[in-house]
């Protein structure tokens, strides 16, 4: 049995599993001695992850699938074995798009989460705005059940100005829509989750992704879009984050949390 000192979780949208491991993700992965990593955006069906790079001994991994081929997909990789995995939220419609994956341990659920894009048309906004609703009910029963939740992943939301480098010209588009934006106000002042990054980081210029149109890397144009989003009792564990950008494995860059807390296994 290992305990650790405290517990590593990461967050990283891939944009593609196959080709972020192709860039390196894997090798930096395991040197980061995370306790668990949520993967958004894995792009690819769990027959498809055959080599052994996507299976490393020390690992236990969980994915939960898109229906369609090249779309969508979450995946956890836990150092220990989970009590329980629960795939999917039970709604068919979100469920076939592989966007939750949930790992009990304990008293503590950790979430991979990716939450609908409304960029690419008006009828993905539609459901990312029905998502967003149908999770408010969920999320008020997450925080009265006693549990301690961390959900982590890309919910495709920039919260506040300081979250986004060019925030005048982008209150239209959507990932920063007023609605959008007073949502994240509910989950946080209402709901009464807790912002981990910003509890621990109130910086400006702090960002996870960026647009590969242009030079919005180089520029340091982005967006803060990913999350480790906690239960107060978790959140008040965090005693240090980073986002890494050293290397660039896909659009966006792993989000890094260390908590005091113990994941024996």
């Amino acid at each position: 049995m290992r305990v650790s000192e405290f517990m590593r979780i990461i967050t990283a949208n891939t944009n593609g599993i196959r080709s972020a491991g192709r860039k390196g993700f894997y090798d930096w992965m395991l040197r980061q001695r995370a306790d668990v990593i949520c993967i958004q955006e894995t792009k690819a069906q769990e027959f498809q992850l055959t080599d052994k790079l996507y299976h490393p001994p020390s690992m236990h991994v969980f994915f939960h699938d898109a229906d369609k081929k090249g779309y969508s997909g979450v995946a956890l990789y836990c150092r220990h074995q989970p009590d329980k995995v629960v795939y999917g939220l039970g709604w068919p419609d979100i469920d076939s798009e592989g966007r939750y994956i949930q790992a009990d341990f304990g008293n503590l659920s950790i979430i991979s989460l990716y939450m609908p894009s409304g960029s690419s048309k008006e009828e993905r906004q539609v459901v990312k705005y029905d998502m967003m609703e149908r999770m408010k009910p969920l999320l008020l029963e997450m925080q009265a059940s006693g549990r301690e939740y961390l959900i982590c992943g890309d919910w495709n939301i920039a919260h506040k100005k300081i979250d986004i480098k060019n925030w005048r010209s982008n209150q239209k588009n959507s990932g920063f829509l007023p609605e959008e934006r007073a949502w994240m106000d509910w989950l946080i002042d209402e709901a009464g989750y807790v912002d981990v990054f910003r509890q621990l980081e109130p910086g400006e210029d702090q960002y996870t992704w960026w647009s590969n149109r242009g030079r919005a890397w180089e520029n340091n144009t982005g967006w803060r879009i990913d999350y480790q989003i906690a239960t107060p009792g978790i959140a008040s564990k965090a005693e240090a984050t980073s986002i890494y950008k050293k290397k660039r494995f896909s659009d966006h860059a792993p989000l890094i949390v260390d908590y005091d807390h113990q994941l024996a296994g």
